[in-house]
């Protein structure tokens, strides 16, 4: 192996700026059609050529199927974005076309004022320090919407798929922003919802014969008593002091949750169970989740029933368990996948502390896992559930309108925790008086190439909806100024419109995010100098 095939290549400037900026256009001009209510098309060619195209308008969705280009300098700058559009989907669900087409305006105007003498550093700080006043005028601006009405056309503004739209509005007006919504492939070709009372885990009855209602497949309880844990219960001699300690206190329904229980156990309270109208004792299977969540579903679980939980990860064993060891409730349900707990009979005090504990964390968190797993925990507590069933005619749309539902959800709950914004990127017009003021004020050069870059950047989500529905964006954009504050174009009527009016609106956490993520990479980005490739895989083998 020769020394040069060890050393990596390091790429100076003015290449290092070349490159980057080529796949930084080639990825977001592939983003770039999916922006707005008339988006056009991208087809992603599948990996088995005999299948047909993956046809695709989520920009989040299609960033993430271009994995590399081929010259490596492109493919650096083309990653960069990539990396940044992902997080942003995973974040927030939308607004990954927004970001995309603002990360390229700022990025390709400052690389233009940096290579003819500009300060790549000062401008980065500008830049910065400009998107906190963006970021300021958008939060002013936010409105809360109220009722299933309104909850629907932001739907349809995200979606523009009005029964799903319709649909959604309904669900999320009744469980909430922080309620729990499972979406599963429809039994029809329509839409369904149902909705379930209390909260629900994954985990079902450990044996089918524990399942009193054939027709339904599922036993429901009265007035509950729960043994909490995930320990494995082999040997049945553990269960029989605790069903005779609930026979003893006239507790005629037993909800025992376990990870595993043995045949010999099952039998044991199937015949405890002969006659239900005097005791009845179900055991289903412990969440099935990884070790940590699974501890924080008993936590959550000894909360709601106030009753104790007994964590095989802490050493508990089931010996020794008392009678105000167990939890209560009103009422309780089990089937073959689930189990749920209605009017759980905690301390209230607790349980309101508990979800603003998790709340706060919710809010401080910036890991899309971990708040995703915070807000499940919120819902289930709160109580709130639905199911949502995706029909179609093929698996394909199916799938397709699944992930479409889940992306309106996500920005759905943004929209009800932070409000809504004036649509169609009017919002974002409505940010460059600020700027302008700030530019007649500054006699710094690179400050003031900074406000205007962003001046005109924050027109562009604007510019590209117009073009990919077929309008000459400079006309628009002149009537758009004519008409005043608070006009934007509606596409779809093809008339200048006051949006807040013609309820065009966008979801003010997923507008800010998009902002913040374009413009905090974009100047980051500007600021890349020297670019260092490994060597490539085939290089290293030594062929002498």
């Amino acid at each position: 192996m020769t020394s040069k095939q060890k050393t990596p290549r390091v790429v100076f400037q003015p290449s290092a700026y070349q490159g980057l900026q080529r796949g930084i256009n080639q990825m977001v001009e592939a983003v770039r059609p999916t922006l707005g209510p008339l988006p056009r098309i991208v087809a992603i060619e599948r990996m088995t050529r005999s299948r047909t195209p993956e046809l695709l308008d989520n920009g989040g969705v299609i960033a993430r199927r271009i994995i590399q280009l081929p010259d490596r300098d492109e493919d650096v700058g083309a990653m960069f974005v990539r990396h940044m559009l992902w997080r942003l989907h995973d974040k927030v669900g939308d607004g990954t076309a927004t970001a995309a087409v603002l990360f390229q305006s700022v990025y390709n105007q400052g690389l233009r004022y940096i290579v003819a003498g500009g300060n790549a550093m000062q401008l980065r700080c500008y830049l910065e320090t400009s998107l906190q006043v963006i970021l300021d005028e958008l939060t002013h601006m936010a409105i809360h919407l109220e009722g299933k009405e309104s909850l629907a056309q932001i739907a349809e503004t995200i979606s523009h798929d009005p029964p799903l739209a319709k649909m959604l509005g309904e669900i999320f007006d009744i469980i909430g922003e922080y309620g729990q919504l499972e979406v599963r492939s429809g039994r029809s070709r329509e839409l369904e919802r149902e909705y379930v009372e209390g909260m629900y885990w994954k985990g079902g009855v450990h044996s089918r014969q524990m399942i009193s209602d054939h027709t339904n497949l599922r036993t429901e309880m009265e007035n509950v008593a729960v043994l909490i844990s995930d320990i494995e219960i082999e040997d049945p001699r553990r269960l029989i002091p605790i069903v005779d300690m609930a026979v003893q206190a006239e507790i005629r329904s037993l909800l025992i949750i376990a990870s595993k229980l043995s045949e010999s156990a099952t039998s044991l309270l199937l015949r405890a169970s002969q006659d239900p109208t005097k005791f009845k004792a179900i055991a289903v299977k412990a969440p099935w989740m990884t070790i940590s969540d699974r501890a924080t579903a008993l936590e959550d679980l000894a909360i709601l029933t106030g009753g104790r939980a007994f964590a095989k990860i802490a050493g508990y064993t089931l010996g020794g368990v008392k009678l105000q060891d167990l939890g209560r409730a009103r009422r309780a349900w089990a089937d073959r996948s689930h189990f749920g707990i209605i009017g759980g009979k905690g301390d209230p005090r607790l349980l309101r502390q508990h979800i603003t504990d998790l709340r706060s964390a919710f809010r401080q968190s910036e890991d899309p896992d971990m708040r995703k797993k915070l807000r499940e925990r919120i819902g289930k507590l709160m109580g709130g559930s639905a199911t949502l069933w995706v029909g179609g005619v093929a698996e394909r749309e199916i799938d397709a309108r699944k992930e479409l539902a889940q992306r309106t959800s996500d920005a759905l709950r943004g929209a009800i925790v932070e409000g809504v914004l004036p649509g169609g990127g009017v919002s974002l017009l409505a940010c460059r008086p600020a700027l302008q003021r700030m530019l007649e004020q500054s006699t710094d050069p690179d400050e003031r190439a900074a406000y205007r870059m962003l001046i005109r950047a924050l027109e562009e989500p604007v510019r590209t909806i117009l073009t990919n529905a077929g309008y000459d964006a400079s006309e628009v954009m002149a009537e758009i100024k004519q008409a005043g504050p608070g006009f934007g174009f509606d596409v779809r009527s093809g008339q200048v419109a006051d949006v807040a009016q013609a309820g065009i609106f966008d979801v003010s956490s997923v507008q800010k995010a998009a902002v913040h993520s374009a413009v905090a990479s974009a100047a980051l980005a500007l600021t890349i100098d020297v670019l260092v490739h490994p060597k490539k895989p085939q290089e290293s083998v030594d062929t002498a």
